[in-house]
């Protein structure tokens, strides 16, 4: 049996489910972002003190299937970004209608429509999220981030990352070093 789990965003998370699942005396076979596969079916009160315990720890079960279709829309996204060291060089559009196995205009419509911004926009804000990252571990320099995250120039990601933030990305990196600095001196 399948369980599709909102917030399941890190192997932190992964630990708090299987621990849950544990306590409950189900048993996971896989175990990845956003879902879970148990090996035996899981009871009303299961669930529902499953679910109990997941909020406690900032996750949740979901229920209907927008929302699962959305959170795995999320997860592909997060994962595409976050969790890969280079970007494939294909359009967003196309690789999450492959992963998901769903027209790109149908998902698009569905996530604009639950979560009030595009698809478009949520990538442009984790991509955003992984160019503060980068620039705060100080190895790469932004010409060397705008070609690793697929912008077209340097400029453009500058744009994008100043309308995000309203931050300069030098301007930010220069505030994120001297704050993590100052928190070497306590």
């Amino acid at each position: 049996m399948k369980l599709y789990i909102k917030y399941m965003v890190s192997l932190r998370c992964k630990m708090i489910v299987k621990e849950e699942l544990k306590k409950l005396g189900l048993h996971d076979t896989t175990l990845e972002l956003g879902v879970v596969q148990i090996s035996e079916d899981i009871t009303a009160s299961q669930r529902l003190q499953l679910n109990e315990n997941l909020r406690r720890s900032g996750l949740e079960l979901l229920d209907d299937k927008q929302s699962i279709l959305i959170d795995k829309i999320k997860t592909v996204i997060i994962e595409l970004i976050h969790y890969n060291d280079e970007l494939p060089k294909v359009k967003y559009s196309n690789y999450i209608s492959k992963k998901m196995n769903y027209n790109y205009t149908y998902l698009s419509n569905i996530f604009s429509e639950v979560k009030g911004i595009t698809i478009q926009h949520f990538i442009i804000s984790h991509k955003i999220e992984k160019v503060k990252e980068l620039l705060l571990y100080d190895q790469l320099n932004l010409s060397q981030i705008s070609f690793k995250l697929h912008y077209s120039s340097v400029a453009h990601l500058s744009n994008q990352f100043k309308k995000v933030t309203g931050l300069s990305p030098s301007y930010f990196k220069k505030i994120g070093l001297k704050r993590s600095y100052n928190l070497e001196d306590i």
